[in-house]
């Protein structure tokens, strides 16, 4: 596993040696990446539920009409950024990450602001899973084998939620999640005879985080 901050093609940091070949490449889904990490939805129903109470508030205090009014286009900047950051932040990391599955490894380009590509071989990978959610996007969280690690503060929001004491890395939010973790299961298998065994069994979608439980996708024999 190795770290590294320059590319010499999109998503990659160095060529690929010979026979080594690029199945999939992709990058997280920028809506479902600001629902999902950056909690957007989350902040919109927050900020809604204020400007309700607000209304609420003035209506019941007897303010005249143009005084609610007021009081509510204040709270409007307040609605604005309660949306407005967290989807640019999902924008914004979606648009600086590049996940690529070859024949023998993940590569994962991350950073915003500073650019990391972690260089993961499938001989360091102990287990894939999958989590799809109900906008077919999903979660792929890579359990790394050994004495492997990498901070958690490193990898967020490219981590498995909860994780900190042993992180893995997480392809978060890909489109056609199940498609990827085929491809990923069938390549891990193919690349480490013996060791992998490839599952890739559909796994039922769900609308948030909290739903059922990982479904394996590839794990160590």
């Amino acid at each position: 596993m190795s770290e590294v901050e320059t590319d010499v093609a999109p998503g990659l940091p160095e060529h690929l040696p010979p026979g080594e070949t690029v199945l999939w490449q992709g990058k997280p889904d920028w809506r479902s990446l600001a629902i999902r990490a950056f909690h957007a939805r989350k902040m919109a129903i927050y900020c809604g539920a204020l400007m309700v109470w607000r209304l609420a508030s003035d209506i019941a205090a007897g303010l005249p009409a143009g005084e609610v009014a007021l009081g509510m286009a204040y709270m409007l900047p307040l609605m604005a950024a309660g949306v407005g950051i967290p989807a640019a932040l999902g924008w914004l990391y979606a648009r600086s990450t590049i996940y690529t599955v070859t024949s023998q490894r993940v590569v994962m380009r991350i950073g915003a602001a500073l650019p990391m590509t972690l260089n993961l071989p499938f001989r360091g990978i102990g287990n894939v899973a999958v989590r799809r959610f109900a906008d077919g996007t999903g979660d792929l969280p890579l359990a790394l084998l050994g004495k492997n690690r990498i901070a958690y503060l490193h990898l967020w929001p490219h981590a498995r939620p909860w994780r900190v004491a042993k992180p893995e890395p997480m392809l978060r939010c890909v489109p056609d999640a199940q498609n990827v973790a085929a491809i990923l299961a069938q390549a891990m298998s193919e690349a480490v005879p013996g060791k992998l065994e490839a599952v890739a069994a559909p796994a039922r979608p769900v609308a948030a985080p909290k739903g059922p439980a990982l479904a394996p996708t590839a794990a160590a024999a």
